[in-house]
């Protein structure tokens, strides 16, 4: 498996063109996993089809264990690559799809049924080896698509490319187990392209979030949940997303004016506008009046949780509680914070 470096990396489809994959430098250790997160047309398909080879970028290369492989094709960089829409031979039994990538280097028979059988059996996928392929399901075409990749032993890299999207709800967090099982097994390097954040979160050991081309944050999906180093990670990280109230400089505090909520003003304060921000689930509802106070706008049932939604001259925040909360729309409510729940933003960005 390889060690990936990404080495001032950037991209642009046309000369002169705004880029569509802004400079960057990253490495990704051999063996993790990875989740490329963001909204469509942020660019984690553009970085993902620089890392297969079927792009070249614009400025920087793609290193793989320190070899440069930017000028290389996808065949020479040994990647395997998992697409959306599942990639099959549909005139081969499900046996056969596994095997060809292993036929196509000239492995012996006997070499290719073990190699099979032992993908095969990990993948759920020996009872079905004698079937046309065309016969299964959209999630055991995927487990075959995935299934190609694994079998090659001394394959670098797996490239998955949004594979969950066809797959039924209900499969979905058992491929998320099975993929984590198999990289914890065969210590493969794996790159998940995804826009969906229970994914990412669930599956990577570390999460590029990117918008408009940029990465906005690196870091484990327990960092961008407990600090998020933008709005746009805030809100994207999180059901509900994260509270922003706007702020002002209150003496030596920032403060949300009418409310409770304030910090220490940190020496040296960058130039912009000022937020205070923090998650629902860090917010409890108040016996009497807290930090705080507003009206009752919304309640929304989700499971063994209830979200209530408050409103207040200052703006409106979400607050995840234990279902069942005796509640009414227009009633008033406090809520009170953790402790060291609130985050610090001016510009957009989080203050330190």
């Amino acid at each position: 498996m390889a060690e990936i470096w990404l080495q001032n990396l950037a991209h642009t489809y046309a000369p002169g063109a705004p880029y569509a994959l802004k400079p960057l430098d990253m490495t990704w250790r051999s063996g993790g996993t990875y989740a490329l997160l963001g909204p469509s047309g942020c660019g984690k398909s553009t970085m993902l089809n620089i890392i297969s080879g079927l792009l070249r970028p614009s400025e920087g290369r793609v290193l793989f264990d320190g070899r440069d492989v930017t000028a290389l094709s996808t065949g020479q960089r040994n990647i395997a690559q998992v697409f959306q829409v599942p990639v099959i031979y549909r005139s081969m039994t499900v046996g056969q799809n596994l095997g060809f990538p292993l036929v196509c280097r000239g492995m012996s028979g006997l070499r290719i049924r073990k190699r099979v059988d032992a993908v095969a059996e990990r993948l759920g996928l020996a009872p079905l080896l004698k079937r046309p392929a065309n016969a299964l399901t959209a999630d055991q075409k995927q487990l075959v698509s995935l299934g190609r990749g694994l079998v090659r032993a001394d394959v670098a890299a797996i490239l998955l490319d949004e594979p969950l999207t066809v797959i039924d709800p209900h499969m979905k967090f058992e491929l998320r187990r099975i993929l984590k099982e198999i990289n914890a097994e065969f210590g493969v390097t794996m790159v998940l392209v995804t826009h969906d954040q229970t994914e990412a979160m669930t599956f990577a050991e570390e999460v590029i979030v990117m918008n408009h081309g940029e990465v906005v944050q690196v870091g484990s999906p327990t960092e961008l949940f407990e600090r998020p180093a933008t709005h746009h990670v805030g809100q994207f990280i999180g059901s509900p997303a994260m509270n922003f109230l706007p702020a002002q400089r209150d003496g030596d505090r920032i403060a949300v004016p009418g409310t409770g909520l304030a910090l220490p003003a940190p020496v040296n304060l960058p130039d912009g506008d000022l937020a205070l921000g923090f998650r629902p689930e860090h917010a409890a509802l108040a016996a009497g009046d807290g930090q705080f106070t507003g009206q009752v706008a919304r309640l929304w049932f989700e499971g063994l949780d209830e979200i209530v939604a408050l409103s207040n001259p200052a703006g409106e925040v979400r607050v995840r509680c234990p279902a069942g909360q005796p509640l009414a729309r227009g009633d008033s409510v406090g809520i009170r914070l953790r402790d060291g729940a609130l985050r610090l933003y001016s510009g957009g960005r989080l203050v330190a």
